[in-house]
């Protein structure tokens, strides 16, 4: 045998030996079964932070399980490939927070054909055979965020003729993007409030809100009234857009998800409000849903969404008058976390202490 053959076995029962191994991993180490979780981004400071570690917590107080988690950095194709992994790897049901609402559908389909349910978590997939939904109710979102709003500019409206309303709306591929938009466009509607110019953020991107807003303070400059940020990374962008440009007065700014930059920001004044959704019920309704799918037991919702058992949980509003009642009652953020020595002051000021 030449020295090439050789060194070609060799490395073929390498990997013959690691497969082995891993198709192992897949099946034995005493756990009951293997649960999937395949998170989208990690730009979302609350998926690496709360949903993941709330998550398998939940998991690991149901019995002996197994978590395979996966992050796809915003990657429909990189999703895919890894939902594939995870089947391969013996996954018995996929908790899934789709990238891209429609391309997730070949990864449900592809479950399905093997006898594996999906959850479809915080995000409904457009498609697909799924076991159940998680979620909150996302044009309530939007309301919430355009009341504030409007409740905030409702002071300055004889100034209101001439002014008007960013829209810094969510990623397009995100299914809850179009509803947070819906719920949002409905009460700046009734509100009787002009939109100046609106933009479906990409990925959900700071830096391309941050742009979009920079162009929209070139051309509009103080008609910016407020800016309808979907969410609280987009919001930091668009601050970022506001304060370079020397928008006055200060806008009134809109968020979603409680990230503690967006936090202090409206102890600062620089966000107005945003929006606090409690993930820990969420993430831990979707262990076990998880778990008693894996275990081959009937699961209950209260309401159905396109045929899907879906729990849909309420979003709470926080502005610098609620903080303590909200995000620091429910432990989400401690007043340490959010009063470091920059925002001592700040803290003081809302009685944060």
């Amino acid at each position: 045998m030449t020295a090439a053959l050789r060194r070609i076995g060799a490395a073929l029962l390498a990997t013959a030996m690691a497969l082995a191994t891993a198709g192992c991993a897949a099946q034995s180490g005493g756990t009951e079964g293997t649960i999937a979780l395949l998170l989208p981004d990690a730009k979302t400071a609350r998926y690496e932070t709360f949903d993941r570690p709330y998550f398998e917590e939940r998991v690991a107080e149901l019995g002996d399980f197994r978590v395979l988690y996966s992050n796809a950095d915003q990657d429909a194709a990189k999703q895919q490939q890894q939902a594939e992994a995870a089947l391969t790897g013996g996954a018995g049901v996929l908790v899934l927070d789709p990238v891209d609402a429609n391309a997730a559908v070949s990864i449900v389909r592809e479950a399905n054909a093997q006898g594996v349910p999906v959850i479809s978590y915080d995000r409904l997939v457009a498609g697909g055979d799924l076991a159940y939904y998680v979620s909150f109710d996302n044009e309530k979102v939007g309301q919430l965020q355009a009341a504030a709003l409007t409740e905030a500019l409702a002071g300055v409206e004889p100034e209101m003729e001439q002014r008007g309303i960013l829209m810094v709306n969510g990623s397009p591929t995100d299914s809850n993007a179009a509803l947070f938009k819906s719920g949002a466009q409905e009460v700046i509607d009734d509100a009787g409030l002009t939109v100046l110019s609106s933009f479906d953020t990409p990925e959900w991107s700071p830096d391309l809100a941050q742009e979009w807003v920079a162009g929209q303070v070139a051309q509009y400059g103080d008609r910016i009234a407020a800016v309808y940020a979907a969410n609280d990374a987009t919001a930091g962008g668009a601050v970022a857009a506001l304060r370079a440009g020397n928008v006055t007065p200060f806008p009134i700014v809109t968020g979603q998800d409680a990230e503690l930059t967006a936090i202090q920001r409206i102890l600062t004044g620089d966000q107005f409000m945003t929006v606090y959704k409690a993930i820990r019920p969420q993430a831990e309704r979707a262990a076990d849903v998880a778990v008693a799918l894996l275990r081959g037991d009937e699961v209950s919702a209260p309401l159905e969404i396109e045929g899907t058992p879906t729990t849909l949980l309420d979003p709470v509003a926080v502005t610098v008058d609620n903080i303590a009642d909200t995000v620091v009652a429910d432990g989400f953020w401690t007043i340490e976390d959010i009063c470091t020595p920059d925002y001592a002051a700040a803290c003081e000021r809302a009685g944060l202490g």
